[in-house]
């Protein structure tokens, strides 16, 4: 049976989340990957700090946000990140529509710029 949180707790964790995401000097990381983070397709620089909390959700505020791509692939899951790298989330879904994050096109070519327009992270 799963737990079920008040939303004062929900937003205490999520903001720990958020305050995660923003540690270090610079501003913390989105990473984009291909299935099984077998490739880094791009890494997108967030805003410092990163989103708002409220309800239980993490929503990246300071978009759009873009960076450019490394590497050729179909983008499917993500990374958080703070400015040092180190791992706050991951398992993040991201599409077109319908996902965590979402970015224009899930089709990523070297070079192309990919456009990161909204986001966010729901406490289960």
């Amino acid at each position: 049976m799963s737990v079920n949180y008040v939303t004062a707790v929900k937003n205490t964790r999520m903001t720990a989340v958020r305050d995660a995401i923003d540690a270090g000097a610079g501003a913390g990381k989105l990473k984009i990957y291909t299935a099984a983070y077998a490739s880094l397709l791009v890494e997108i620089a967030l805003n410092d700090p990163c989103g708002t909390v409220a309800s239980g959700i993490l929503t990246f505020t300071g978009l759009p946000k873009s960076g450019v791509a490394g590497n050729n692939g179909v983008a499917a899951i993500a990374r958080l990140t703070d400015s040092t790298d180190t791992l706050v989330a991951d398992g993040i879904t991201v599409g077109t529509v319908g996902t965590d994050i979402i970015i224009d096109n899930t089709n990523i070519a070297n070079g192309q710029t990919v456009n990161f327009n909204s986001g966010t992270i729901t406490h289960g």
